[in-house]
């Protein structure tokens, strides 16, 4: 097998199913640091053990602890957890910040999403100072944890923002939040435009407020990525409908200003591939491309027509369906098309892509390709969040049909079962629980932290992490 080409087969212990990985590691893991000693062991943590609480199986050696469920009251006295959890960051809880004085002991702190829609079962509470609209249902919680991840705090972040899916951290440590919706003024109730990115500072969000970053576009916002080093960031679209989303890049006025810079605006591009309106049809892991382009956008307000649907001049611009997962590793930019269909208008069909952008060669690489036609057998197709791993892999969570799992993959190319939902509503193969979101890890990497989408529910999950 070829360095850029590999395939390894696993079994997934307790799952019974194979699985595996094609794709160029060599590639994936370029500038990301060392493994730890003895990290990639074959098998992953083993098979996945039956929870006699039936929430969340783990491996042998692993537990978890629920740190907060929808409904139950916040901390802050605020009102209830709100529903629908999905993109997270793990921070630092350093005591020089100022806050309350719960956040002041603080080992680790949390910024989670909630993705709520007009018909959300819990909204997240308008509080004073940090509501964008009140029609809004969706905004951030965040969670004050000690070094037993014992909640310490738990209070609202952001409120009155809409369809809160993913975001990105920032090197200055806060959160960007992003609204997966383009709904204006007048629509669902809404008093304000929405489809933006809010900055959240997870020590003291007063020092953020609710102020839409509007030079970063106003479309369907999934997830984003900072070049620690220039500044810039990356975005992605999930738009549902063709022209499917786009792939951004926005250049700060102010890059690597910290916390409020980028609400001094700056120049937003979308990416073009010469000869490649959609990125579904390239097949082959390992496919590089040399020549990539940056268009500017011309109305990133979306004043009259989405981003999507402008006029980029001769050649157009780079589609892709279902563009999800962003994240910053090494010297790199990876982003994930969680699946493609042709039925729908793609070009060509998969169960997942990842690409990799490098700035400083101006090189796009098709990294990793799940299935039809790959052997790749993840029960639910699609990778939806990704994150680094301590031991140099990834984490990638589930967002298909059936039971829900947060999958490792290793250097070696091994795809193993770390977590699986198992709650349901007495019918064994219709679990209730939803999609896995918001996979991270503490500073430290000795905890792995999860959301459960449906009911919304976040893990704290320990053990013998390599």
């Amino acid at each position: 097998m070829s360095t850029t080409r590999r395939q390894v087969l696993a079994r997934s212990g307790a799952l019974g199913a194979g699985l595996a990985f094609t794709g160029a590691l060599s590639e994936l893991f370029a500038g990301t640091a060392a493994a730890a000693p003895g990290a990639d062991r074959p098998g992953g943590y083993g098979p996945l053990v039956p929870d006699p609480d039936g929430l969340l199986d783990l491996p042998a050696g692993f537990r978890y602890q629920v740190l907060s469920r929808e409904g139950d009251p916040l901390r802050s006295g605020e009102g209830e957890v709100p529903s629908n959890h999905d993109g997270m960051a793990a921070f630092p809880g350093s005591p020089g910040h100022p806050g309350p004085a719960a956040y002041g002991r603080a080992h680790t702190r949390l910024v989670r999403n909630h993705e709520n829609r007009p018909n959300a079962a819990i909204r997240v509470p308008a509080v004073p100072d940090l509501t964008y609209d009140p029609a809004g249902m969706g905004g951030c919680t965040t969670l004050a944890l000690d070094q037993r991840n014992r909640v310490l705090g738990e209070r609202v972040a952001i409120a009155g923002t809409a369809v809160n899916c993913a975001g990105g951290p920032t090197p200055w440590h806060t959160w960007l939040t992003c609204e997966e919706t383009e709904d204006r003024a007048g629509t669902n109730g809404y008093t304000k435009d929405h489809g933006f990115v809010f900055e959240v500072d997870p020590y003291n969000p007063l020092r953020t407020g609710a102020v839409p970053l509007t030079a970063m576009g106003r479309f369907q916002h999934e997830a984003v990525a900072v070049d620690p080093r220039r500044g810039v960031v990356y975005e992605t679209e999930d738009a549902f409908e063709r022209p499917f989303g786009l792939f951004y890049r926005f250049l700060p006025n102010k890059p690597r200003g910290g916390r409020g810079s980028l609400r001094a605006g700056g120049v937003l591009e979308a990416m073009r591939v010469p000869e490649v309106p959609d990125l579904s049809a390239i097949r082959e892991p390992g496919t590089a491309f040399d020549r990539v382009e940056w268009v500017p956008v011309p109305d990133p307000l979306a004043t009259r027509t989405p981003i999507r649907f402008q006029d980029f001049g001769k050649g157009g611009i780079t589609h892709a369906q279902k563009l999800e997962g962003c994240y910053w590793g090494g010297s790199s930019v990876y982003f994930v098309s969680s699946y493609a269909r042709s039925e729908e208008g793609s070009a060509g069909d998969h169960f997942g892509q990842v690409w990799r952008y490098d700035p400083r060669r101006g090189r796009l690489t098709l990294v990793i390709v799940f299935g039809p036609d790959t052997d790749v057998a993840l029960p639910g197709e699609s990778p939806d969040n990704i994150t680094l791993a301590p031991s140099g892999g990834l984490m990638v969570c589930e967002d298909g049909d059936g039971a829900q799992h947060v999958y490792g993959l290793s250097r070696r190319g091994e795809v193993y079962p770390m977590a699986r939902g198992r709650q349901n509503l007495g019918t064994p193969d219709e679990p209730s629980w939803g999609e896995f979101a918001g996979v991270t890890f503490s500073p430290d990497h000795r905890t792995m932290y999860v959301n459960c989408y449906t009911p919304g529910t976040t893990f704290a999950v320990t053990g013998p992490w390599r």
